[in-house]
């Protein structure tokens, strides 16, 4: 370390004077020994860096953990090179690739690596000896010549090596294991406390079909054994709610091969499919929105004018008629901007809040389609205020309003999120000031905390994202509230003026709740795992007779259930009155109503809960249909 000083600025504002070539554990262990053993890797002016490498110039710095996502990637890229080294311990003429972290966890692909599922326990137990060695990540930077050279036998490495411009390199070393990187990493393997390898696969060389294929080991790890337990005991319970799973054995949707991200619904789905819909159009009625209906398919003059045909048509489904370029629509915007220039609209007019049930085609990749998830056909819950400027504020407060009653419906928690203006965009510094504070202003007024993501606004304005976090704490975008300075200038909007002129452009707001109708089933079957509450349930009762003597009087409860609205079904099948339970056990059927002699002779039934398989006894047929009502005009979870 030389005598030369470099200034440090602390998040808090302090700013410390420290030698020049101190590292960043240096300083995080001068400040705190117990914050010291929970970073895992430092940011110094926005770029991330190992906690080893000295530091030679002034800047800010951020101390990363486990908690934060730069921290995870740190950790979990580290541990991908722990596997790699087991693998080569292990197999030696495995051949390297890559090993980068995503988003849960890391991986690592190898050539000439011919393992089977069970291997993977041996190779686990390799990479906890590596941790219990607690080797030391060292950094290295090494020419491109040296680089050749080092990796000779590499050949995966020797291509990366090839394609990089740079001059030099750097390589990063723990016991006997090189490879190229460039990094972070933690600082010694024994960070890493716990390590699980989570599965096999397949996966082409760069992505490229016409690559070779390779062997690809996942993995997960986390700084002690307890967090891997959760991560465990989460994976089980998420496995459990797969919707997809659910989705068959409910017989909500199915998917086919001859239409690959189409989604067939079902009766039982199309019930919830349907049920959501009426609970949107109807608050959506109260809070003072019309609603439309915009043609799927348009043609190609309208996408070129609203942009979408130059920066979104790979994603579009184009056809011909009568000669003339159409496109599916991927998105309801364009034609909800024709339907506002049907007329000339009064400043007195707005807000003007249009809905729009729309369904929308995006031609996704077929490696990345997945149930309800991901589509390439589905329902958004669109609308688009037009108004004033001045109404921004109120507008926006009134879309956080209603998304907050809508997710507290389904008990569904949230968080918001604010992203500002970015680099490449459109408008006015004044505009982007306006409808910024606007936002923030919103927020503010709602009481809740919210993320601001600088410079992450889309290119025609800022936006508003709601993360919606479910029953096992995973969290979703679905909500998006967005600003949008673009297609009303594209499309000439305008309104009059209090000075009578027809020459004032409104604003305009895109904004969506359900996000994708399709999308949020999904997280909804997830979310209560296949056991939907009484109103959106597909099947809120099931009649049961003990025995065919009483199939008059389950008739007769059924039919009173029926005509009142409800969801009811019967099961008059051969089969024991046990089996018949479980069978409306297993389709999570809300209430099982059991009816004999006693029940037929004193005008009751005998109720089950069947989400929870709670006996709830003997009830009077007209209190326990009350009681229902209740629960349902409550729309209780």
């Amino acid at each position: 370390m030389s005598d030369e000083k470099i200034k440090i600025k602390f998040p808090d504002g302090d700013i410390v004077e420290y030698p020049k070539g101190i590292t960043a554990l240096e300083i995080v262990e001068g400040i705190s020994k117990k914050l010291a053993k929970k970073t895992i890797a430092a940011k110094l002016n926005d770029k991330v860096i190992d906690l080893f490498r000295p530091i030679e110039e002034d800047g800010s710095i951020v101390f990363l953990t486990f908690d934060d996502n730069e921290g995870k990637q740190v950790f979990w890229h580290s541990a991908s090179h722990i596997l790699a080294q087991a693998v080569k311990r292990l197999y030696p003429q495995a051949k390297l690739a890559i090993g980068p972290a995503i988003e849960n966890g890391f991986y690592y692909d190898f050539d000439d690596l011919n393992i089977s599922e069970q291997d993977l326990e041996k190779i686990e137990n390799e990479m906890k000896k590596i941790i219990k060695e607690n080797q030391k990540f060292t950094r290295k930077v090494i020419s491109k010549e040296q680089a050749l050279d080092l990796f000779k036998n590499e050949p995966y490495k020797l291509e990366l090596i090839n394609d990089l411009d740079d001059k030099v390199i750097s390589i990063y070393s723990n016991g006997d294991f090189v490879d190229l990187c460039r990094g972070p990493h933690v600082v010694s393997t024994g960070v890493i406390k716990a390590v699980k390898l989570t599965k096999l696969a397949g996966a082409y060389w760069r992505g490229d079909s016409n690559n070779k294929m390779l062997t690809r080991i996942y993995g997960i790890a986390f700084p002690s054994e307890e967090q891997l337990k959760q991560y465990l005991h989460f994976i089980e319970e998420a496995q459990k709610r797969d919707h997809r799973k659910l989705g068959k054995q409910l017989r909500l949707f199915s998917l086919h091969e001859e239409g690959p991200g189409f989604p067939f619904w079902l009766p039982r789905g199309m019930v919830i499919f349907n049920t959501l819909i009426d609970f949107w159009r109807e608050e959506h009625r109260k809070a003072g929105y019309v609603e439309i209906k915009t043609p799927i398919m348009l043609n190609k003059a309208l996408w070129v004018r609203s942009g979408h045909w130059d920066n979104y048509r790979e994603n579009m489904y184009l056809t011909k008629v009568d000669n003339e370029e159409f496109a599916i629509k991927p998105m309801n915007c364009p034609g909800g901007m024709l339907v506002y220039k049907e007329e000339v609209h009064s400043y007195k007019e707005l807000p003007l809040r249009v809905g729009e049930i729309g369904l929308v085609h995006r031609h996704e990749l077929s490696g990345v389609l997945s149930g309800l998830f991901r589509v390439r056909a589905f329902h958004q819950d669109d609308a688009h205020i037009f108004m004033r400027p001045d109404q921004i504020k109120d507008e926006i407060l009134g879309v956080l309003q209603l998304a907050d009653k809508f997710y507290s419906i389904f008990g569904l928690d949230y968080h918001l999120e604010l992203s500002t203006r970015p680099e490449k965009s459109i408008g006015t510094d004044e505009q982007w000031e306006q409808a910024t504070t606007a936002l923030e202003q919103a927020l503010k007024a709602t009481g809740r905390d919210y993320k601001v993501n600088e410079g992450d606004g889309a290119f025609y304005g800022p936006k508003i994202d709601i993360h919606i976090k479910d029953a096992i704490g995973r969290t979703w975008q679905c909500g998006t509230i967005q600003l949008d300075m673009s297609l009303p200038e594209r499309f000439d909007l305008t309104y009059m003026g209090e000075d009578g002129e027809n020459k004032h452009r409104p604003v305009m707001i895109h904004r969506v709740i359900y996000g994708s109708l399709e999308r949020f089933i999904g997280i909804l079957i997830e979310h209560f795992a296949g056991k939907f509450p009484l109103w959106l349930a597909p099947e809120q009762v099931r009649v049961i007779p003990v025995s065919n003597n009483f199939n008059d009087y389950a008739e007769e409860v059924y039919k009173k259930l029926f005509d009142l609205g409800f969801r009811v079904e019967k099961d008059f099948r051969d089969e024991t009155v046990s089996k018949k339970i479980r069978d409306a056990q297993l389709m999570k059927v809300n209430y099982i109503i059991v009816v004999g002699e006693k029940e037929k002779s004193t005008n009751t039934v005998n109720v089950r809960d069947g989400r929870e398989n709670k006996v709830l006894g003997q009830l009077n047929l007209d209190d326990f249909i009350a009681s229902m009502k209740k629960e349902i005009e409550e729309k209780r979870l």
